[in-house]
């Protein structure tokens, strides 16, 4: 079961790390919950070894296939209507990886904290989804998707 842990945890990891770093510190804390004290059988029972060579047991953030993070992950465009929708996406995907983990989790040790993490992905979507509405109502013009009101300050006005 650690091995699942492990891969879960870390792809929850990697996966949140491009919108909230918030949400490191939690993932981290049962990362070390799960890894303090181990033996080393048993971090070769857990398919940990390879990890524990790099990293001995810190906390390094990579995808479960061992693809590091980096900061390419981090989406900004400066148009309002498209990093509302780049944050709006980035909520889902969190809430289906933390959807995922507490498929295959039987820990409620590491369940409890991710059904937090994943309450705050929904409420967070519906926030954005909100602010989203109201960027798109209060802009100049309907056709927001043919301009960026940051810059193209005549796109859709009426002269």
């Amino acid at each position: 079961m650690l091995r699942s842990r492990w891969t879960f945890t870390f792809y929850s990891l990697y996966h949140r790390y491009p919108y909230e770093l918030a949400h490191v510190e939690m993932i981290s804390a049962i990362l070390y919950q799960l890894t303090k004290g181990l033996s080393v059988d048993e971090i070769k029972a857990s398919g940990f070894d390879t990890y524990f060579v790099d990293h001995t047991s810190g906390i390094y953030p990579a995808a479960a296939s061992g693809v590091p993070f980096t900061a390419a992950y981090f989406q900004s465009k400066g148009d309002v209507i498209t990093d509302l929708h780049e944050n709006m996406a980035a909520e889902q995907k969190a809430r289906t990886t933390y959807d995922n983990i507490l498929r295959l989790a039987d820990d409620p040790d590491v369940r409890d904290p991710i059904r937090f993490l994943r309450q705050r992905e929904i409420v967070h979507f519906q926030r954005f989804g909100e602010a989203l509405r109201i960027a798109q109502d209060n802009l100049d013009s309907k056709n927001f998707y043919a301009c960026n009101p940051a810059f193209d300050q005549n796109c859709g006005r009426r002269k």
